[in-house]
């Protein structure tokens, strides 16, 4: 018999999607009792080798305000060829080329397996994609160096028909034409001043272009073959026909040539430049899949999109700052970035943003720039480290036809029935098309308010949490054996430049109001419930303070106990959870230390970059990122996971800790010992070498999958960079946990102040078990 475990699994397989409950409750009352939402992750364009897409158009509902598409859940009738909708029940005639459909000759669409399959339309093939390189060049020469190398290996990796641009910037930003030959030419521009789309166009000469070419009426749209003769080519040029002149061009890069004074930051005008390079996909390629990659090593020091003024004696703002409203530029900046990633997400096209400075960049400001568009948004010390350059490598990582693994111009719909149940809202990567119609929800979570979402730039992994709404009344009986059903259909640009639609359609039990209680709670799903929590969480924190949000989930923790365990009143040690809800505290604690909700120690770019990664990667990177994952390596057998507990931390063992972010190798005491006094070295203690490459292995495997790219550390007993370790476990030995003589000898102990997770399950377990609540 398959348990809820398999079936969960099963489904995320086949369809890409984890629901927090599998059953559902029949009732709005019913729902807001469960205290975790009905929620789901949704993986939209999951790799799947065994499904090639489907080369015709899919067949929709003939009722206007539904169109929803045939799928297995339908209803077919094959003598008289027609099909019933399984949202609105409307009759749908198949069309003729269907015609010789019998229950044992079935198209793929109506296969029971085939509840997630992509279509390709047969439509032209689109122009593109554009990439548009924006490169800080106040740097140093090691940096800028590294960062010309990693462009120039870009190139190699991109498609032929792709199209590029460059733009450069330091005090000014200059547009490089491309394709002239034997002289480089480029537009500069100020960086103080804001240039709107019109502007740019006639200071670029873009609108000097002859009628009878573009028809369409947006520059770029005009047939492929004669590009030539279009203005617009001097800055967006094929890349078969400029391949080495901007190989050429990026190695005669040089340092931004104004001089910086002592006590001065270099000036950077990164705000301007990015501006241009929206503006110029706007004005020329709208609506064609392009990336707009801003490289920098600094702060925007001047003109719109500031951060910080050039002068050293002014730090850049901290949390502090911006708590108290007591910097002059953030938000302003916010709001220029904002603005730029509207625009760009309204025009079809991502921004991505790579930094790499020891110092903060304004990550913090131009988090929306990624957040609303679907772009990268990488964050490192520096462009000569291995970190950036791998992970950029991969960001140009191909599938097994040789396509990029990259997707443009998604549009995201969600379609239920309307009656029993309606759509919140999704915290993702992505920006509302304001599409208003019966599945909408008046309660909003995240980008709410819409049944259709836009997301420019998306990947195999990109990964959306969907709140969704019961809404059916309590005195409304739902038909005995109806289940409810959601259908997610994603139109999208492939990077083959084919236009593709994915369809996913989900069906689940509405639980019996008078039994249905014992196989609701069966039915959750923990690990998703955590992460669609954590992502509610960090929503919270944008807006509210962090102590409010914190207090929000701990009411959540306990509502949730009180209502699935099994207790007597007043009576904390007959507390008991089900298996299925066991490790729910754990994520939550784990949660309420993470630096998604705990600021303090981590900068607001750091933070950013934190949030950003959590709020699109898939459930198992997740939960990584929530509770880290700790292997234990010792002589006493195999590599073991182990609890992420300072009683781990042992002196004869070594630790490898992922936290999504970070994988570090710590040596214990007595390792450390042994490895500086050089016995890996010795023929008689090969096993002890062995011991010390096991872990540096399984570190590289992690390396080698993951992206982006964990940062790599390799510690020890007392080593600075054990703090990692030491900040992620659960504190069970503390300073003040043992008196004088009571400590194990080869257990760490953690000077903190934090309460372990011993002490949080109980102070949790007498909360709801208390009469009082």
């Amino acid at each position: 018999m398959t348990t809820y475990q398999d079936f969960i699994l099963q489904n995320e397989l086949r369809d890409g999607i984890r629901l927090s409950w599998n059953t559902w409750p029949s009732s709005r009352i019913e729902a807001t009792r469960m205290v975790v939402p009905l929620s789901c992750l949704y993986t939209p364009l999951l790799e799947k080798p065994d499904m090639p897409p489907i080369k015709y158009e899919p067949i929709t509902c003939s009722r206007h305000t539904c169109r929803a598409i045939l799928n297995p859940l339908c209803q077919v009738d094959y003598r008289s060829k027609v099909w019933t909708c399984n949202f609105c029940f409307q009759r749908n005639p198949f069309p003729g080329s269907y015609a010789a459909i019998t229950p044992q000759h079935q198209p793929a669409e109506l296969l029971p397996h085939f509840t997630t399959i992509e279509y390709q339309l047969p439509t032209p093939n689109t122009i593109g994609p554009v990439f548009i390189f924006v490169v800080d060049t106040c740097m140093d020469e090691e940096n800028l160096q590294a960062m010309k190398e990693s462009l120039q290996m870009s190139l190699s990796l991109l498609p032929n028909n792709a199209l590029i641009g460059l733009i450069t910037y330091g005090r000014m930003v200059q547009v490089h034409e491309l394709g002239t030959e034997g002289i480089s030419k480029s537009y500069v521009f100020r960086g103080t001043k804001d240039l709107a789309a019109k502007q740019l166009q006639e200071m670029l000469g873009l609108n000097k272009m002859p009628a009878n070419k573009n028809p369409q009426g947006a520059p770029g749209q005009a047939n492929v073959n004669g590009q030539q003769q279009l203005p617009s080519n001097r800055f967006l040029q094929p890349l078969s026909n400029c391949d080495m002149f901007v190989t050429d061009l990026l190695s005669e890069l040089q340092r931004d040539p104004w001089p910086v004074s002592q006590g001065k930051r270099p000036v950077r005008s990164v705000g301007t430049a990015l501006s241009i390079a929206v503006g110029l996909l706007e004005c020329t390629y709208p609506n064609v899949p392009g990336r707009v990659m801003l490289f920098m090593g600094g702060p925007c020091t001047q003109g719109p999109g500031m951060v910080i003024d050039d002068s050293l004696e002014n730090v850049i703002r901290s949390w502090y700052d911006i708590e108290k409203d007591a910097n002059t530029y953030t938000k302003k900046a916010m709001k220029h970035y904002e603005t730029l990633a509207n625009r760009a997400a309204s025009n079809g096209h991502t921004i991505d943003i790579y930094a790499c400075a020891l110092n903060q960049t304004g990550l913090h400001e131009m988090k929306l720039c990624s957040n609303v568009t679907g772009g990268l948004m990488i964050m490192g010390d520096s462009f000569n480290s291995s970190l950036f350059k791998q992970t950029f490598q991969k960001v140009f990582s191909k599938d097994a036809n040789g396509e990029l693994q990259m997707a443009f111009n998604a549009v995201m719909e969600i379609k239920t029935s309307g009656r029993e149940i309606k759509v919140n809202g999704i915290i993702g990567p992505c920006v509302s098309l304001n599409v208003k119609n019966g599945c909408v929800s008046e309660n909003e979570i995240g980008v709410g308010g819409t049944s259709q979402w836009k997301a420019t730039g998306i990947d195999p992994t990109t990964t959306y949490a969907v709140y969704l709404e019961v809404v059916n009344q309590h005195n409304v009986p739902i038909p005995e054996g109806g289940r409810g059903t959601i259908q997610f259909v994603t139109k999208y640009t492939h990077s083959d430049g084919t236009r593709r639609v994915r369809v996913t359609t989900v069906a689940r039990n509405w639980a019996d109001p008078n039994t249905g209680g014992t196989h609701i709670a069966a039915s959750f799903d923990q690990e998703a419930a955590a992460v669609l929590m954590a992502r509610m969480a960090i929503h919270k924190s944008q807006r509210d303070d962090g102590p409010d949000v914190l207090r929000w989930l701990d009411r959540m923790l306990i509502r949730l106990c009180q209502k699935f365990g099994e207790y007597q009143r007043d009576t904390a040690d007959t507390f008991q959870f089900p298996g299925n809800f066991s490790l729910y505290p754990q994520f939550m604690f784990h949660l309420r230390r993470s630096s998604f909700l705990q600021v303090f120690g981590h900068s607001p770019d750091e933070t950013a970059y934190y949030r950003y990664q959590f709020n699109r990667q898939d459930l198992t990177n997740s939960l990584i990122m929530i509770q880290a994952v700790l292997y234990s390596y010792s002589f006493n057998g195999p590599p073991e996971p182990v609890l992420l507990d300072s009683t781990s931390i042992k002196q004869d063992t070594i630790l490898l800790l992922d936290t999504f972010f970070q994988v570090l190798i710590y040596h214990g005491e007595t390792i450390d010992q042994w490895k500086k006094a050089g016995y890996q070295e010795k023929e008689e203690y090969e096993n002890f070498r062995q011991l010390l490459q096991a872990p540096k292995d399984d570190a590289q495997d992690i390396l080698a999958t993951r992206f982006p790219i964990p940062r790599y550390i390799e510690t020890e007993h007392l080593g600075s960079q054990a703090r990692f370790l030491l900040h992620k476990v659960n504190p069970s030995q503390t300073h003040k946990s043992t008196v004088w003589g009571g400590q194990q000898d080869d257990i760490a102990q953690i000077l903190t102040d934090d309460v372990s997770l011993q002490v949080f399950m109980n102070h949790l377990k007498k909360l709801a078990v208390s009469s009082a609540n």
